[in-house]
């Protein structure tokens, strides 16, 4: 899977994923940190890449409609900490089959993990 790490997420996240076999870009990487949403979103959707982020600004479904685009990932942690965000990442993409969230917008909390593909469907 192809995947942008934004630059609110550990950088350690980027050679974790990628040992699981990710192709991982990270924001920073590609020298866009402080760059406008939209500069990172760009960036993403030219390689179709799922965007990792924890911006809520990427929560908009009707701005981000589930389907159009390469896939998000909203990290919504109560205490986002370097190590709970790659320890979360970590279980989901050992746990979960995240190869189908390709185009999805999924929600990733301590608990739980919400997958909506269409504006209609969720899982």
């Amino acid at each position: 899977m192809q995947i942008k790490l934004d630059e609110n997420l550990p950088a350690d996240l980027a050679e974790i994923l990628a040992e699981l076999g990710h192709d991982v870009d990270t924001v920073p990487g590609e020298g866009l940190i402080g760059r406008e949403d939209a500069a990172v979103w760009s960036a993403a959707q030219i390689d179709k890449r799922l965007l990792i982020t924890q911006d809520l600004d990427f929560s908009d479904l009707r701005r981000f409609e589930p389907g159009t685009h390469g896939g998000i990932i909203l990290l919504r942690l109560r205490q986002p900490s370097r190590r709970a965000l790659i320890d979360r990442v970590r279980s989901v993409f050992h746990d979960e089959e995240v190869s189908g969230w390709a185009g999805c917008f999924t929600v990733v909390t301590e608990s739980k993990v919400r997958v909506r593909k269409t504006l209609k469907e969720s899982t």
